[in-house]
């Protein structure tokens, strides 16, 4: 259930603004409010997932200042003037797919596409962290992030495929 600003008291309410996909976002949200919800309900970027609500899926990844979080377990009021990405703003600026992106889809890397948004977020940081090397590691890295579908090897394959193209970015 959204709360609306107006109903909450004003000594809970936070009035500021947010760098989001390279565009301040000014937000009213209760001071409760978490990354996940402001991003959806608030500025209406629902390419970003609720999965579990509970830290466990990854679903809600999105990366601030390029470092990969659980939207879901982080307050809005704490992001403060660091940029954050999403699966939206991932995108080149003509429009063109993320080398991830379009990895994903020449192998496959998703049947339903819930975990689609998370995975390719961790999967971007995966190989930004360094941790990417090989299958193994790219395996350990990503095991915060949940496909129910199973798509787990074609998800290794197109981060293997993607991992050179992001490295010479």
């Amino acid at each position: 259930m959204q709360i609306e600003p107006a109903t909450v008291p004003p000594a809970q309410r936070l009035d500021f603004t947010l760098d989001v996909n390279g565009r301040p976002q000014r937000v009213t949200v209760d001071v409760r409010t978490t990354l996940l919800d402001t991003l959806r309900e608030h500025i209406g970027l629902t390419g970003t997932k609720k999965g579990c609500d509970q830290g466990q899926c990854g679903a809600c990844t999105v990366h601030l200042d390029g470092r990969r979080v659980l939207s879901c377990l982080t307050l809005a009021a704490q992001v403060g003037a660091r940029k954050v990405t999403t699966i939206e703003g991932l995108a080149g600026t003509g429009g063109g797919l993320h080398p991830m992106q379009q990895a994903f889809i020449d192998h496959d890397a998703f049947q339903c596409g819930y975990c689609t948004p998370g995975q390719i977020m961790s999967a971007v940081a995966c190989v930004a962290e360094g941790h990417a090397d090989d299958a193994a590691e790219i395996r350990e890295y990503m095991s915060g992030n949940l496909c129910r579908c199973a798509a787990y090897p074609n998800i290794v394959a197109a981060i293997e495929q993607a991992r050179g193209s992001i490295r010479r970015a």
